[in-house]
């Protein structure tokens, strides 16, 4: 990249650069240029094209160019309206994950006591929260770093009064017996087949934790599953994510749990909320 060029000329070099490796070039490059120079996307745009460009803007690109995530780049994602810091600990909240935050919010109470299992970087927990202001929670996890990042949005979010975080893993015996019982939980456990092919930026940057769940993608959900009923209080509500091919065998392990199903489609039409009760 050229020294001496302004944001403009540097952006253009940028998506020419990330082209080769992003659908999504011209929109990395803006980021992580808004990043470099401590500006919001839309003010950049509007009020620093011809500003000098930052001398750590052209190592940002490079570490995008190598397929590092942008979120993990910049520190941060915007998830249902409100911004996380996510780190490697933590999987990165993606839109297809709003789903299950609406499809809480259409279905449970409004002063619900929740749980968020795999709360990772407590996107879930915290934009239920952030709507629901007579709702508490607790979101749990097996990562203590991950916890340490969900606190730290939790603060940063004005919700640590009303947002609590637990150690805990699903697959270790006993894990639910000392939580209690909640009018809702939300869920987006690991559910990727282990020998599934993924891109670069989610395989080699996001934990292996968050992401694989066995043969069939479904071991995570076998193990959840028969719990929710010692753990969902009369009338409450557990809202699973689920991959786009798997509304058929998460069912019928519901089903089989004593849970009747319904299903929230994400904005591209697939099935991603199951809905349990």
């Amino acid at each position: 990249m050229n020294a001496g060029i302004d944001v403009g000329n540097a952006l253009r070099q940028a998506a020419a650069r990330l082209s080769e490796t992003s659908d999504t070039a011209r929109l990395d490059a803006e980021l992580l240029m808004a990043h470099a120079l401590g500006s919001s996307r839309s003010d950049m745009l509007l009020r620093h094209m011809r500003d000098p460009v930052p001398a750590h803007f052209a190592e940002l690109v490079e570490r995008r160019a190598a397929r590092e995530p942008i979120a993990h780049i910049i520190g941060e994602q915007e998830f249902f309206g409100l911004v996380f810091t996510v780190t490697p600990d933590t999987l990165i909240p993606r839109g297809d994950s709003e789903t299950i935050v609406q499809a809480a919010l259409d279905t449970a109470r409004s002063d619900a006591r929740v749980l968020d299992m795999g709360t990772g970087s407590g996107a879930l927990l915290l934009a239920f929260l952030d709507r629901r202001h007579q709702a508490s929670g607790m979101g749990m996890d097996a990562s203590e770093g991950a916890l340490v990042v969900a606190a730290a949005n939790a603060a940063r979010l004005g919700l640590a009064d009303r947002a609590h975080f637990h150690k805990a893993s699903w697959h270790e015996a006993g894990w639910c017996d000392d939580l209690g019982q909640f009018d809702l939980i939300l869920c987006n456990p690991p559910y990727v087949e282990t020998d599934a092919q993924l891109e670069p930026d989610v395989r080699d940057y996001e934990p292996a934790s968050a992401l694989f769940a066995g043969p069939e993608g479904l071991d995570d959900y076998r193990a959840i599953i028969p719990q929710l009923g010692k753990l969902l209080l009369p009338g409450g509500v557990a809202v699973l994510e689920i991959g786009a091919t798997q509304k058929e065998a998460v069912a019928g392990i519901a089903r089989e749990s004593g849970f009747a199903v319904s299903m929230h489609r994400d904005l591209g039409g697939r099935p991603r909320a199951l809905i349990l009760r």
